[in-house]
């Protein structure tokens, strides 16, 4: 009987983005709910919350893509959507961090990608507040919802053809 042979295949390489979490940060109310912030009176962002491997992925990576997949010209809009939940707003972890973000930040200002100013805020991070589960993945689970197709599966076109390497395999 012949001896079959298979070719080896190692496994994919580890995601350099270990995960990304929804949230609301930038504000002054404690454990802020969506009904809350979207309101726009708790001072709290729509924001994400990325883990990554920054051996796998420098910070200045994920923050072209931050920049690249939104609007960073706008104050407090984002598409239609409206209020001070909707700036556009790094938080930084650590001072090595935000120099980093001011550093990518002035370097898009001055590439003449975008004809306004950039508004982006860059502020240290006090405390990252878990969005409910019903916003967590929330693309995955309602890709037909109208607002999922008409702004968010475009954007998520967008990122995919810019940012393949990033994806998990």
């Amino acid at each position: 009987r012949p001896h079959s042979r298979q070719t080896y295949r190692p496994p994919p390489p580890d995601p350099p983005v270990l995960g990304a979490r929804s949230g609301y940060a930038g504000g002054t109310t404690l454990n802020p709910t969506y009904r809350q912030v979207s309101s726009g009176e708790t001072g709290h962002a729509e924001v994400i919350q990325v883990r990554f491997d920054p051996a796998r992925v420098p910070y200045a990576r994920l923050l072209e893509v931050f920049f690249k997949t939104h609007d960073p010209t706008t104050q407090d809009r984002q598409g239609a959507d409206e209020g001070t939940q909707y700036r556009s707003i790094v938080l930084t972890h650590d001072a090595e961090q935000r120099r980093i973000a001011e550093e990518v930040k002035q370097k898009l200002a001055a590439s003449g990608a975008y004809r306004d100013p950039l508004v982006t805020q860059i502020v240290p991070l006090e405390r990252f507040w878990p969005a409910e589960d019903y916003h967590q993945d929330y693309f995955a689970r309602n890709p037909t919802q109208p607002y999922c197709r008409a702004v968010v599966g475009p954007k998520v076109e967008k990122f995919e053809a810019a940012f393949a390497e990033l994806l998990k395999r």
